[in-house]
């Protein structure tokens, strides 16, 4: 016997071995694979996260001492983050469920289509697979004040607006969150679509109900658990909006499009790290309890 085949017939008693160990534990395999990304996500993001929420109770980054809420405290007089928690609150009351609409309508109106279905779900998808960056001159040269809009606006005799520079900027930012996150949110809900029973439609059609009443009744319990997930990540993805805003508007904004993230990076730059933390540790209490009352509706009213 050579040296090769004692190595093969070596490493088959291994794997013998292992397979015993891991049949007289009834450890799963696949929970071996899952240890690994889970070892990683503990390593980079959950520690790391704890470790930086102490910051918010200390009064500084290095020799600190334990000063309890005041950080907390003194971030409420804070008029910036003030004005950026209110801005990203009534950006997300504004963008995410106009945005959900609007995916539910098309996802519907897609679903009905016999021909050419996937082409109009591919136009749809188009906008997750543009980068951020390469859409910025297009924006920009349709919201200026000399823009594509204000020329329109301006040849059926209305008066252009600066959309960039005033309050209009708000809803301009709304627009493009909707515009990224459409398709997204459409396959999302055409896939609850799809596993709505089709016998229920037929028995509303044959008690006689219409189309709104099949719609309140059938359609929207069927899609409450497709609801709340497409309401979870658009709220995760409002949050994401800092970027298009920053390359769109640069470091200074108007202030209705100033946002948590302008106030945690302006923080991040000038070393604040103790109102970072704190900022940082309260966002990640709404985007908490906004999900958990999104949980909560699902057990309630799901099926």
């Amino acid at each position: 016997m050579n040296k090769l085949e004692e190595i093969g017939k070596l490493n088959k008693f291994k794997i013998k071995k292992s397979s015993k160990i891991l049949k007289k534990h009834k450890i799963d395999p696949a929970f071996l694979f899952l240890l690994a990304g889970f070892a990683g996500l503990i390593m980079f993001y959950i520690w790391p996260f704890f470790v930086s929420m102490g910051y918010a109770f200390m009064d500084k980054t290095v020799n600190g001492s334990f000063v309890g809420l005041r950080n907390f405290i003194e971030l409420f007089h804070n008029k910036p983050y003030l004005l950026g928690l209110k801005n990203t609150l009534i950006f997300i009351g504004i963008s995410v469920p106009l945005g959900m609409f609007l995916s539910l309508m098309v996802a519907m109106l897609i679903n009905r289509i016999k021909k050419y279905k996937e082409l109009f779900v591919l136009v749809f998808l188009i906008p997750l697979v543009i980068p951020s960056g390469s859409m910025v001159f297009f924006w920009k040269a349709l919201f200026m004040n000399q823009g594509y809009v204000n020329s329109i606006l301006n040849t059926v005799g209305l008066k252009g607006i600066n959309w960039l520079e005033t309050s209009a900027s708000l809803y301009v930012i709304a627009v493009i969150f909707i515009w990224k996150n459409l398709g997204y949110n459409m396959v999302l809900f055409m896939a609850g679509l799809h596993n709505i029973p089709k016998e229920n439609y037929e028995a509303a059609t044959v008690d006689g109900a219409n189309e709104v009443k099949t719609f309140f009744y059938i359609t929207l319990p069927g899609l409450v658990s497709m609801i709340v997930l497409v309401a979870i990540m658009s709220i995760v993805n409002s949050f994401k909006v800092f970027k298009e805003i920053y390359l769109i508007t640069g470091k200074y904004p108007h202030e209705s499009i100033y946002m948590l993230q302008h106030f945690m990076n302006n923080m991040f730059y000038s070393l604040n790290y103790q109102k970072l933390t704190t900022a940082t540790s309260i966002m990640v209490l709404i985007i908490t309890l906004l999900v958990q009352f999104l949980f909560w509706f699902e057990r309630r009213h799901g099926e």
